[in-house]
């Protein structure tokens, strides 16, 4: 049962991911074509600032989580009830910070952008960009963390995939119907405000909240030692450009958004196949089974690396010609960075590379064994960023974020080895080498192969897919050598699903 959650989320989170990338694809480009870069550069800073009220989360997301899987594995309805509660008022309290948050931040940052734009201009599109943050925290954030603790992930991410459709369509006709950017903000801030309140309405359907009882204190009882994993995962997305935005201007910042939007589509990709996992891992913990944690543990492992291998290999030869075409006409500002892309990718293959011993250790709830490392990780790429941002302008802010994440990936390697698998430390550190191994011969053999002209989508098309093709086998072959019976367990453990599946359509 616990498999097949975790293929329905997973499948059903990678259903999104692809939506939003492709979606996310057509919109800025419409943006920055239609009303210019600084335009895009801007939307895309202020929507980095209002992000800074997620700080105020502390880390309760997680916390909440791991709080909610050994009730909802002994079905006690009382204590979810008293959970879900008790996050319910802390969110809320958030939402109500968020209208004085907004209002500082609608009057500070047309400042901070002086010259680029008038204030009025600036003044509203924060506002308007905030009413969906607003929103998500006032209604929804509660019930999703309920539905993903049981494993119910599927639910929010077909829902979200509906909304960033109809998100799409309404900003692609009013761009083209000579609608303003802020009548366009609007339009979207409904159908942002829309999808809380569908998944609130199911989560009171689905399951039976009992709304008369009291908050349960203890369950947010870590949520200080979650701040700190809290922080890091924010600083690592937020940093960037902000610093940007401080010490250069809103051009960079477009050129930074556009080669991110690539990363991190792909790094969601990635992510996706953790979705389901993490939950997984809880119940398992939560019903004391450590053999199959273990067992489930490295299967998950090696297929994290394989896939992150193949797909952040793919990006760095790929994303250079993808960006040439996307931009083909943009005048205003230079967005061909090489070095920056390779930088900006290998940040991306770190972050992705630790998710499973990020999923483990917040299935375990073990947020205070592993806080500090979370706050050393922030700092480093604060201060990196900081630093190397007068000299090396963006390619600075992208060394900081790299330097940050590898920092963090091998300080989780060591704590699970030792703290929670209980395994010898070379075993991860033989699956980076075999990773690299494998990006090392993939670009040998690709560079070695006549390349086409690919100054269009369709030979960009073409030639992704021999790469990708090419980088798969030798991943694969690579994996067969060094990996043959993770290899095994992981296709076995489809082969399950598969059957169970093929079992209830008959049935």
């Amino acid at each position: 049962m616990r498999s097949k959650k975790a293929i329905a989320n997973i499948m059903s989170s990678l259903l999104l991911q692809l939506t939003t990338i492709i979606c996310g694809f057509i919109v800025p480009i419409l943006i920055i074509k239609s009303y210019g870069s600084n335009v895009n550069g801007v939307i895309n800073s202020i929507t980095q600032f209002l992000g800074y009220i997620a700080l105020l989360e502390a880390g309760i997301g997680g916390v909440v989580r791991a709080a909610l899987y050994k009730p909802l594995a002994n079905k006690d309805n009382v204590t979810i009830s008293r959970i879900v509660k008790t996050a319910e008022k802390f969110f809320k309290i958030i939402a109500y910070i968020l209208i004085g948050y907004l209002i500082v931040v609608a009057f500070v940052f047309p400042n901070i952008v002086s010259g680029e734009f008038d204030k009025i201009y600036t003044i509203t599109l924060v506002l308007i960009i905030g009413m969906g943050t607003f929103a998500q925290y006032f209604f929804g954030i509660s019930y999703q963390l309920l539905l993903q603790a049981d494993q119910r992930l599927y639910f929010t991410s077909l829902l979200q995939v509906f909304t960033v459709v109809i998100n799409t369509v309404i900003v692609v006709v009013l761009i083209n119907k000579g609608a303003s950017i802020h009548f366009v903000k609007l339009c979207s801030a409904a159908v942002l405000i829309a999808r809380p309140l569908v998944l609130n309405i199911y989560v009171k359907y689905r399951y039976k909240i009992i709304k008369n009882v009291n908050a349960d204190r203890n369950a947010l009882n870590q949520k200080w030692d979650g701040l700190g994993h809290h922080i890091s995962y924010f600083v690592n997305n937020n940093t960037d450009i902000a610093v940007l935005t401080l010490f250069t201007n809103m051009r960079e910042v477009s050129v930074y958004s556009i080669y991110m939007m690539v990363v991190a589509g792909i790094r969601n990709i990635t992510t996706t196949f953790s979705s389901g996992i993490e939950a997984a891992f809880g119940n398992m913990i939560a019903n004391g089974e450590r053999n199959s944690l273990y067992r489930n543990f490295i299967s998950f492992e090696f297929l994290s690396f394989f896939i992150t291998t193949v797909l952040f290999t793919s990006a760095s030869l790929l994303i250079l010609p993808f960006i040439s075409i996307y931009t083909k006409g943009i005048t205003d500002v230079n967005y061909i960075r090489p070095l920056f892309a390779y930088v900006l990718v290998a940040a991306g293959a770190a972050y992705c590379i630790r998710l499973p011993y990020h999923s483990i250790v917040i299935a375990a709830g073990h947020f205070k064994q592993t806080r500090n490392g979370a706050f050393v990780e922030a700092i480093i790429n604060i201060v990196f960023s900081i630093v190397l941002v007068n000299s090396l302008g963006i390619l600075g802010v992208a060394i900081g974020t790299l330097f940050a994440m590898l920092f963090r990936t091998f300080q989780y390697i060591f704590y699970i080895s030792k703290n929670i698998l209980e395994r010898r430390i070379l075993d991860p550190i033989k699956r980076i080498l075999v990773s690299v191994s494998s990006v090392l011969v993939s670009v040998i053999i690709i560079r070695l192969i006549p390349t086409i002209a690919i100054d269009n989508y369709f030979y960009w098309g073409i030639y992704a897919i021999g790469v990708t093709t090419i980088i798969f086998l030798v991943t694969l072959f690579v994996n067969l050598i060094c990996y043959f019976q993770d290899l095994k367990n992981v296709l076995q453990i489809l082969n399950r699903v598969i059957k169970s599946k093929g079992k209830n359509y008959q049935s």
